[in-house]
């Protein structure tokens, strides 16, 4: 088979690793790619939004299935295009993937089909969204509509906070994904991510993970695009995954179908995990980041099968996806100034002997430069990624690749996995 990736980022290159092992597999084309998917096939320098020019790659390179990495190229219709032309795709549709690309239109859904969720209400002006807060008790959760690269989300301590997060998206922070805001009930519990793949008629739950959003250790600073993740999560237990799969996975690709929006891709459950059970806090329409990394070093079956079952169908015959009894972490390396102003172009100096037993190193947001030296392009740089029998042993491994990496410019957490080790 011939496969082509769309992305750059380290999801995208943790998919990109898990295909090239596949003996399906006889070519692996990247687009646009990154310096650390180029070492597993051919890149190729098309913009993954750039919907006519991945199409006449296909095309060109006679692919037999599209896999699409990032949310925006499902928004800009990538997958439409690709079923328009004949070439299966993993990836919903534009209007599938608005489970995600429109929180209102998510919570909406939610209500429709009576999915557990937070209380909420969306407004298109400002002073309506502040006088509802007076409805409500601190903290406040404040969510941009549209995709805004992880940042569109605010949990506001108090009033003050919770206005300037709602001044800031209608004042155009956000572009036209502020256009509508979304102000939801605070969940308390623990947050954990699940995955599934659809069909567009039957699903398969495909592992979970737990991450960490905000910035700095002790999950202080501002919430990103995720600093590292780690599964499996203990906290999700077999019962309460079981009960997520029953109350919101299964009656969501229903719900979808019965709206003609068959789902075929991953469906990403963002679940609060409260004293009522497992509520939604959000869908994504593709694998987490880093989610996705973690999830790939633990996935012991061969992952081609299930991508061709989700856009072909077929995928109720499959055998249950077979995961390794080893734990796996990641540390997300990121540019100073990110999520805000990440620095740019600064040098990174990788090891040459590798980065020791069990870790796998993805590139998120790199280049290089004239001289072949890598250097930062982005706010999360560098996925460093390890397997280990513990979590502690996968945690252990993790950092000590993380401090053979020389790289002043950059910055990363020194606590991923302490929910899971205590």
């Amino acid at each position: 088979m011939i496969i082509l990736v769309i992305g750059s980022g380290g999801r995208e290159h943790a998919l990109a690793w898990k295909i090239a092992q596949s003996p399906l597999v006889t070519r692996l084309v990247c687009a646009p790619g990154n310096p650390g998917m180029a070492e597993l096939g051919e890149v190729r320098a098309v913009e993954a939004t750039d919907v006519a020019g991945q199409v006449a790659l296909a095309r060109e390179i006679g692919a037999d299935l599209v896999v699409v990495g990032p949310e925006s190229a499902l928004e800009a219709g990538l997958a439409d295009a690709l079923d328009a032309a004949g070439i299966a795709c993993f990836g919903a549709s534009k209007a599938a993937a608005r489970i995600e690309t429109s929180k209102v239109f998510m919570k909406a859904f939610a209500q429709r089909h009576g999915l557990p969720t937070a209380a909420y209400r969306a407004f298109e002006a400002s002073a309506p969204a502040k006088a509802f807060l007076n409805e409500m008790a601190p903290p406040y959760v404040i969510k941009a509509d549209g995709l805004a690269a992880g940042k569109g989300v605010v949990i506001a301590a108090d009033r003050g906070e919770a206005e300037a997060a709602i001044d800031a998206c209608f004042s155009g922070r956000f572009g036209a994904a502020g256009a509508h805001v979304v102000v939801e009930a605070f969940m308390a519990g623990e947050e954990v991510s699940l995955f599934a793949i659809g069909d567009g008629e039957s699903t398969v739950l495909f592992g979970a993970a737990q991450d960490h959003k905000r910035a700095f250790d002790g999950d202080l600073g501002p919430n990103t695009g995720g600093m590292g993740t780690y599964s499996p999560a203990p906290v999700l237990t077999d019962a309460l995954m079981a009960s997520a799969d029953a109350r919101l996975i299964r009656p969501t690709a229903t719900g979808l179908a019965s709206e003609g929006l068959p789902y075929r891709g991953v469906l990403y459950a963002g679940l609060m995990l409260t004293d009522q059970g497992p509520k939604l806090v959000e869908f994504n329409a593709r694998f987490g980041d880093p989610e996705c990394q973690v999830l790939m070093l633990r996935l012991q079956s061969d992952i081609v099968p299930f991508l061709l079952g989700a856009a072909k169908g077929g995928l109720a015959a499959l055998p249950a996806p077979v995961w390794r009894d080893e734990a796996a972490i990641c540390v997300v390396l990121a540019a100073r100034g990110y999520p805000e102003a990440p620095e740019r172009g600064t040098r990174i100096g990788l090891p040459s002997g590798g980065l020791g037993e069990g870790v796998v190193l993805f590139h998120a947001g790199t280049a290089l430069d004239a001289d072949g030296n890598f250097v930062a392009t982005g706010g999360r740089v560098l996925n460093v990624c390890a397997r280990g029998a513990t979590l502690a042993q996968a945690r252990d491994r993790a950092y000590a690749a993380v401090d053979r990496i020389d790289w002043p410019g950059g910055f990363h957490r020194r606590d991923i996995g302490w929910r899971a080790l205590g």
